[in-house]
């Protein structure tokens, strides 16, 4: 990678998760140029597989290889990296290691922003953990004492937090609206990977027209697909507009 590249970092619970709520901002990075990396928390083997299940016989290591094949599928789609840590899914439990591994990624990606979950999710215990996780490395990372490398370039990113499935229940509340109608198709290509979440894909193309109306009112601009994040951290400006 060039010094000069810029980077993003998207850690994620499940494959779909970064898909569905996220695929736009990671393909419009990539399209600007940036080097974009998805850590993958997990396969979504359990909870978010419905279609995968429904075949007769199905094996655990059967429904975990076709969804790592649909996420790194959709990662190609839209220009990203993809790691994968396996921790299971409901419930998502990390250890020790995986921290460890997350923090490494801070520091040799450097990322400019982090996408990740919400705070809240009462429907799935699994985002706020990936949350918390995400969070927990980039303030080890931070820390000039956790692999002390005083060449190293690094400073804390922002965070930018995607909409969660129901945003109400989760105490969400958007404070940015990205525009993604120049990569909107490569997006939807990506959705169809998912087959094993396909009753999502049409609630999806919705909530990235209802998103783009928002969009289009509240900046004065053409807008027909959006996405929504909610800034984690305030961010210091020298002017108000």
């Amino acid at each position: 990678m060039s010094s000069l590249q810029k980077t993003g970092l998207v850690v994620t619970a499940h494959p779909g998760d970064f898909v569905w709520r996220t695929g736009g901002a990671v393909a419009l990075h990539v399209k600007r140029g940036y080097r974009v990396k998805i850590l993958c928390l997990s396969y979504g083997e359990r909870g978010e597989s419905q279609f995968a299940w429904k075949k007769a016989g199905v094996k655990m290591e059967d429904v975990k290889a076709q969804r790592r094949d649909e996420a790194e599928r959709a990662a190609a789609i839209l220009g990203a990296e993809i790691e994968f840590m396996d921790a299971g899914d409901y419930p998502l439990r990390t250890t020790e290691a995986m921290l460890d591994r997350a923090v490494d990624i801070f520091h040799d990606l450097n990322p400019s922003f982090v996408l990740t979950h919400s705070l809240q999710d009462p429907y799935n215990v699994d985002h706020p953990e990936a949350t918390r996780f995400a969070q927990e490395a980039r303030i080890i990372a931070q820390a000039a004492g956790h692999k002390p490398d005083p060449n190293r370039p690094y400073s804390a990113p922002p965070v930018f937090l995607f909409e969660p499935h129901q945003p109400e229940q989760c105490n969400y509340k958007p404070t940015l609206i990205l525009n993604i109608d120049e990569v909107w198709e490569v997006k939807r290509r990506a959705f169809e990977v998912l087959a094993a979440q396909q009753h999502l894909w049409e609630y999806y193309t919705r909530v990235a027209l209802n998103r783009g109306m928002q969009g289009g009112r509240n900046s004065g601009r053409s807008m027909t697909y959006g996405e929504a994040y909610q800034r984690l951290f305030p961010e210091a400006v020298e002017i108000l507009a």
